[in-house]
């Protein structure tokens, strides 16, 4: 579509000609591109990527009002997120790589009735000249990491997301360096994933996304298969993977806050025996989502009558105990520690918490103190053969530790000594040339005066 409407030329400078394709939904004319240099590739940015232009803003006469270029630094925005006038989200989402083009807006894409004094009046017909040097997708890790990206094929509906617990329906469509290796539709809980054989990176992604939205995930192996690969899909490891996936529904999982004390206990309960199910299968990650649950639900809990303080005291022990049993078997030690801390912040003497405290320690090489835990399971709980053959074990890694440590410092004053005494002979060294030196010119000088 092309419209010739002459702008009101202002002193000295040219009139802008009203051309360009239509390129608005509604075909409504409201914002006209030009292509004044063709772009390179075939691909175009999508809703969320992070696009990187420059740009000189003029109103319809030619009267210049902004321009990155006079700044000398690009712009950046995410498309399609409000961040910029509708006329940019929708230009900018038509260009490719290294396109310059012209986008005329009219107010009700720009800046309305109101303008944005005092450089755009009320009512403003807009002239922006862009050129797009880059896009990228979306990050979503919580790290920003980029381990997973994401470019949104076609926006879903609402705000509202997926949270923990979630139960979720999706399509999915996995591909390694082109081959498709997976292709389902499914319903799962999120924090079930693993017993899917979908990679996590997969549920982080979903969390991400509303009812209905369509996305491409780039996810990288430590959201992926890891180092492992994965044999049944036939997944190197260490490999980058991509996911097209579509979230159908999803119903999410009940807030803290939207549950009432006896709904938090209930299902606190319920999440338990899920757990200890996952554990006994060995998928200790799961088990760990359901355990972490208990905790987020009843750790703030304080106004309790007597017998239900006694059960929620009794989940969040269990829960923490349960937690480090897990990091334990995942060999995330630090983890395993701070929730053996937990559980002993209330139960001073638990055994199992001193224990595992004690297996965290020993696996951080953390032997005496690993030891005193051991000692200290002995004396509270004597039938405890465990806790005994373990505190001979820190003892026997003490020492050699100790051996190694004195082999150590032995070696490193060695060599502290050899280096003062080569320094010590290279003065004596010095000394004697110096000395020989001042001989020969003495004997030099005699002659000359012979």
């Amino acid at each position: 579509m092309t419209a010739e409407e002459p702008g009101t030329a202002g002193e000295g400078q040219p009139a802008i000609v009203m051309e360009g394709d239509d390129i608005t939904l509604k075909k409504d004319g409201g914002v006209l591109k030009l292509v004044k240099k063709e772009g390179s590739g075939t691909e175009l940015p999508m809703t969320g990527d992070k696009v990187s232009v420059h740009y000189v803003g003029t109103l319809l006469d030619g009267t210049k009002f902004d321009s990155s270029r006079d700044r000398g630094e690009k712009f950046s925005f995410e498309l399609g997120k409000g961040q910029v006038i509708k006329a940019w989200d929708l230009g900018v989402a038509t260009m490719k790589v290294g396109e310059v083009s012209q986008l005329i807006c009219k107010p009700e894409y720009a800046y309305g009735s109101a303008g944005s004094p005092p450089n755009i009046p009320p009512n403003a017909i807009l002239v922006f000249e862009v050129e797009l040097f880059e896009f990228r997708g979306e990050d979503i890790t919580e790290d920003e990491d980029g381990g997973i990206i994401r470019r949104i094929i076609s926006k879903g509906e609402g705000y509202s997301k997926p949270n923990e617990g979630a139960t979720v329906e999706v399509t999915l469509e996995g591909t390694f360096e082109g081959r498709i290796f997976d292709q389902r539709g499914v319903k799962f809980e999120i924090g079930d994933c693993e017993s899917l054989n979908l990679p996590a990176g997969v549920e982080t992604a979903l969390m991400a996304m509303e009812q209905g939205e369509e996305s491409l995930f780039t996810i990288a192996p430590k959201y992926g298969y890891g180092s492992t690969g994965n044999a049944q899909f036939n997944i190197p490891p260490s490999a980058t993977l991509q996911y097209k996936i579509k979230l159908t529904a999803f119903e999410k999982a009940k807030e803290s806050w939207e549950m009432n004390t006896s709904e938090k206990l209930e299902q606190s309960s319920i999440v338990k025996e899920k757990g200890t199910q996952y554990f006994k299968g060995g998928k200790f990650k799961q088990a760990a989502v359901q355990y972490k649950k208990i905790v987020s639900w009843l750790e703030h809990e304080t106004s309790l009558q007597e017998e239900d303080k006694q059960k929620a005291q009794a989940l969040k022990l269990a829960a923490h105990l349960n937690l480090a049993m897990c990091y334990l078997k995942l060999q995330e030690q630090s983890q395993a520690l701070e929730n053996c801390n937990k559980a002993l912040e209330l139960d001073a003497t638990n055994e199992k918490a001193l224990f595992r405290r004690a297996e965290a320690l020993f696996a951080m090489k953390e032997f005496e103190q690993a030891r005193d835990d051991f000692q200290k399971v002995m004396q509270l709980y004597p039938t405890n053969k465990a806790a005994r053959a373990q505190v001979a074990l820190c003892q026997r890694h003490m020492k050699e530790q100790h051996e190694k440590d004195k082999r150590l410092y032995a070696n490193m004053f060695q060599k502290f000594a050899e280096r003062d005494a080569k320094k010590e002979a290279e003065k004596v060294k010095e000394g004697k040339d110096e000395s020989k030196m001042d001989n020969e010119e003495n004997e030099a000088q005699e002659k000359m005066e012979a």
